[in-house]
């Protein structure tokens, strides 16, 4: 009986505490204070001043005012953080269990933020943010909780209601994420986002406490970004699994590279012109034989870190080059193949002997192989080993492609510099092309420089037959992105190649109606 006395005190106060909190007693203390008056003067009004304070020191009022009114918040976005998340689905979840009502966690992250802040600066970013954060807000119901839990990602907390499915999930997710795609007025020109949405049921968490629940939305998070632009994912005990076995070690990269497993992809490029085949882009892939695909955001950095982007760089140009002279003797037209070349690569002092000695080994001449640098080396690249590379490979006959432009602030001198033949125009710039008169003439803008430069011209990203149709519009001379077709294995390229030239060769129908 002693041993439990403090424990039932202190239920009493938390009871008394809940009680004397709130809006709600606003509504008694000019009722107690004129009670005290009529019943008893001003005596007893002035014991019931004195002894009000005393009795809520005594229950703790002043030192809990609510469970989040000391807890910070962002002053970009006006939302509370990760912890405030945290709490607010733990409660959430105890709710469900006494009362039996649902809850869930969402996250949402903006796709390709990084190329946001250097296109446009960091005011335009915390713009883009405080926007997110309101169109957030506003798809919400009242009881929801949105907060900000990173550099470009925000968290949902639902507030505990008698049903909410996946179905009813997966709706919620989609509304998010129209809201949050739409066009940002920016000063003078307009910006578009897309997002990626991870989320979990409150009835599959691990376990029913907040931090739990936000590490398994955390997952689905991390699954839909590497599916992104725009793509949605929920959790599950089979992605945990997958999630946890999916850390990759710098042995094992290094083993995949040399047995084959890291390999090319490869992505085709087509006029705007003629709808022909002007080449592919080989992109690294790795195909683990336990795992799936493992997306080159996770064991890129490995291999960095390890010292082995060079390595890779080897094995992605000669099964480049050996896939060039594949399509030769198959009879297939693929004029050229491009190979993203990093600066680890590019600070070889060897690297135009070795090209050249690849080039010679499968007999192809250098005009047939673009070597892709981001736009980021050429502008910061000094008079150095780089540009010395990079101009070697463009006098020996390759074709040099400037990546990603309009994201590296790379001046026209810079452009002259490097012998750039191709400027490949950056994702961000093709998004809603077809719609957006700002986009348009951004697209313009560079396409007559180009011109004006008599530089060659790539759309990357294109991913509608409107923005496709736009940009041959505009003028620009080739397309690539996946609404071409996404990157494929090798296998599959000399299938694909057939049948884009046949249905180029297919006249359309004409149907005739009638009088």
């Amino acid at each position: 009986m002693p041993a439990t006395w403090p424990n039932r005190m202190d239920k009493t106060r938390r009871t008394l505490r809940r009680a004397l909190n709130g809006p709600h007693i606003l509504a008694f203390l000019p009722a107690l204070a004129l009670g005290a008056f009529w019943i008893g003067g001003e005596a007893l009004l002035i014991v019931v001043a004195l002894t009000l304070p005393a009795f809520y020191a005594l229950v703790g009022s002043f030192g809990s005012i609510g469970p989040d009114s000391h807890r910070p918040y962002d002053c970009i976005t006006g939302l509370p953080l990760n912890d405030t998340l945290e709490a607010t689905l733990t409660a959430a979840l105890a709710k469900r269990s006494n009362y039996r009502r649902a809850t869930a966690c969402f996250m949402i992250a903006i796709d390709d933020f990084d190329v946001i802040s250097d296109r446009f600066g960091r005011s335009a970013t915390d713009l883009v943010l405080h926007e997110t954060a309101k169109r957030l807000r506003a798809a919400l119901r009242n009881g929801d909780m949105a907060a900000r839990i990173g550099t470009s990602s925000f968290g949902v907390a639902i507030s505990p209601v008698p049903v909410f499915d996946t179905e009813l999930a997966v709706q919620m997710a989609t509304r998010l994420q129209r809201a949050i795609e739409e066009p940002i007025k920016l000063d003078n020109t307009i910006v578009y986002i897309s997002c990626s949405i991870g989320f979990c049921l409150g009835t599959r968490s691990p376990d029913a406490t907040g931090p739990a629940l936000v590490s398994a939305t955390a997952t689905a998070l991390s699954e839909a970004m590497r599916n992104a632009p725009s793509a949605i994912r929920a959790y599950s005990e089979e992605l945990r699994k997958s999630n946890r076995n999916r850390h990759i070690f710098a042995d094992e990269a290094a083993e995949a590279l040399e047995n084959g497993a890291i390999c090319p992809y490869f992505q085709p490029q087509i006029s705007t012109d003629t709808g022909q085949v002007t080449g592919f882009e080989a992109l690294a892939r790795w195909k683990h034989s336990e795992r799936g695909m493992i997306s080159p955001a996770e064991f890129l950095p490995i291999l960095e870190a390890s010292g082995q982007l060079a390595r890779l760089g080897e094995v992605m140009l000669r099964q480049a080059l050996e896939a060039l002279r594949a399509w030769d003797l198959a009879g297939l037209n693929v004029p050229t193949v491009g190979v993203n070349f990093s600066p680890d690569e590019l600070r070889n002092p060897k690297l135009v002997e070795r090209v050249t000695w690849e080039l010679d080994r499968f007999e192809l001449t250098p005009d047939r192989l673009s070597v892709e640098v981001l736009e980021t080396v050429v502008a910061t690249s000094p008079e150095d080993i780089i540009s010395r590379n990079i101009n070697g490979l463009a006098e020996i006959g390759c074709r040099i492609d400037l990546d990603d432009f309009g994201t590296g602030h790379a001046s026209i001198s810079s452009i002259g510099r490097f012998s750039v033949q191709r400027l490949k125009i950056d994702r961000s710039f093709v998004m809603k092309v077809d719609r957006d008169t700002e986009q348009q003439r951004m697209v313009a803008a560079i396409l007559t420089m180009a011109e004006r430069l008599d530089l060659e011209t790539l759309a990357e990203g294109v991913e509608t037959p409107g923005e496709h149709a736009m940009l041959a519009q505009l003028g620009c001379d080739h397309v690539q992105g996946f609404g071409i077709a996404r990157p494929m294995p090798f296998d599959q390229t000399k299938d694909w190649v057939k049948q884009h030239s046949a249905r180029l060769a297919t006249p359309p129908r004409i149907i005739r109606r009638g009088p």
